[in-house]
């Protein structure tokens, strides 16, 4: 008999997170226990080269709430897509396991219980540095610009939504790109957003791949993403 589907999923990509997964796992069950909500944890293994995939597979064994999805070819919008795929919750949460402490996301998840017709988005107020601060000023300058959304932080999650928003379910992004992709669905079906301020910088583990290169790649992918999504609903001539 196929198990009881959950009120919530929590869709969780990471990348090679060994050393420090099962404080990670624990620390968002133990959130999520206590937040009273029935759950599962689709932990995505975003092509993981380390011991990840062993440590993920005991974990599920300990914490029944938990799922794992194995992904040999890496990229955050695949991971996301896999684990939306997987996820059977009414409610759908997904976030960045390196940003995300355990009571980040159980206050958007509170905020979602209060708002459940609303897409509940983190707004993160701190950088680690000026040249993050800029690089991120100008990239939400051409999202807001390109996209006409009236939010911050493209790229924040946690992202909380409900499954009857459909057309997040059909994001095709399979790179970095997805949350700008989500944020001109969002616009575009008239999903109200809801942003909560994250005042806090600190990263759980990892470091950042996020350097002028990649930032240049994303400015030039949010252009050709505007010119994507006007052919698409240009469509055929």
């Amino acid at each position: 008999m196929e198990a009881t589907a959950p009120d919530l999923s929590v869709v969780l990509p990471v990348h090679n997170k060994a050393d420090h997964l099962a404080k990670l796992v624990e620390g968002h069950t133990d959130v999520l226990d206590r937040l009273g909500w029935p759950y599962e944890l689709v932990l995505v293994l975003n092509a993981c080269t380390d011991d990840s995939g062993r440590v993920a597979r005991e974990l599920a064994e300990r914490h029944r709430p938990l799922r794992v999805v194995e992904l040999q070819k890496p990229g955050w919008g695949r991971a996301v897509r896999a684990g939306l795929r997987e996820a059977r919750g009414d409610m759908l949460c997904y976030t960045n396991s390196a940003r995300t402490t355990p009571e980040m996301l159980v206050l958007h998840l509170s905020y979602a219980r209060a708002y459940p017709q609303a897409v509940l988005k983190a707004n993160r107020k701190i950088r680690d540095n000026w040249r993050r601060r800029l690089g991120s000023l100008i990239y939400n300058l051409e999202c807001r610009a390109l996209f006409d959304v009236p939010w911050w932080d493209i790229n924040g999650t946690p992202k909380v939504f409900p499954r009857s928003f459909s057309a997040l379910l059909a994001l095709q992004r399979d790179d970095d790109l997805i949350d700008a992709e989500f944020s001109a669905v969002c616009r575009e079906e008239g999903y109200p957003v809801i942003e909560i301020p994250v005042l806090t910088s600190k990263r759980i583990g990892g470091k950042s791949t996020t350097n002028y290169g990649s930032a240049l790649k994303m400015y030039a992918g949010a252009l050709a993403l505007k010119r994507a999504r006007n052919h698409r609903r240009q469509g055929p001539r």
